[in-house]
């Protein structure tokens, strides 16, 4: 991916990426997203699902919301996600980090009628969210399908910034402790919902 001036990080340049091969991992990890645009000469932010299909992201909401409406009007959104992996424990507050994952990207958002696409970005998110669930729930009808919109964002530009690793302030021998402390997000055990009582859990939720 091309590198622009306002994809290049002005601290710490070299934690930044540019390259699908880091970009897009984190993309395809990251659950939520934030997404940001300026309407009526506001700023407004969006926090959403995303989905990545091929160079695009996907976001799906009601064709009753106002914001999405408004999205097919603009040149350009700006979307952003970050992973959080550990907390960085230094041997000074002032070098306490973060080791995480992060993407800023750019584009114009389009609203997608073509069915199949569509249908395509619902099943690719479905199936991010809850792994082989799609062909296991009830299938998605034309009434639900004509309720939802769909909104699609080439990525045309964007930039990852990475940091990994132990703390940095070695110039002292303090005897204290330094590490991490990992905060990735675990998914728990399903816990069913009152109309499930009964049925077996699936094995895609095993």
């Amino acid at each position: 991916m091309k590198q622009q001036s306002r994809t290049t990080p002005s601290r710490y340049p070299k934690r930044g990426h540019h390259d699908a091969e880091t970009i897009y991992p984190i993309l395809d990890e990251a659950l939520f997203c934030t997404m940001s645009f300026v309407w009526e000469g506001r700023v407004r932010s969006i926090p959403q699902s995303v989905v990545r299909m091929d160079d695009a992201v996907y976001f799906h909401a009601s064709v009753g919301s106002h914001f999405f409406r408004s999205l097919a009007q603009l040149d350009e959104v700006c979307i952003t996600v970050t992973l959080a992996d550990d907390i960085v424990v230094a041997k000074s507050a002032f070098n306490h980090s973060i080791n995480y994952r992060s993407v800023v990207l750019w584009g114009k958002p389009e609203v997608i009628d073509e069915h199949n696409e569509k249908a395509a970005a619902f099943k690719t998110l479905t199936e991010k969210m809850v792994p082989g669930s799609w062909d296991y729930l009830l299938p998605m009808t034309d009434k639900q399908m004509a309720k939802t919109m769909a909104i699609k964002v080439p990525i045309s530009e964007a930039s990852a910034k990475v940091r990994q690793g132990p703390p940095s302030d070695v110039e002292s021998d303090a005897p204290i402790w330094t590490g991490l402390i990992p905060i990735k997000p675990v998914k728990g055990a399903p816990v069913a919902g009152p109309d499930a009582e009964g049925i077996p859990l699936p094995e895609h939720l095993r």
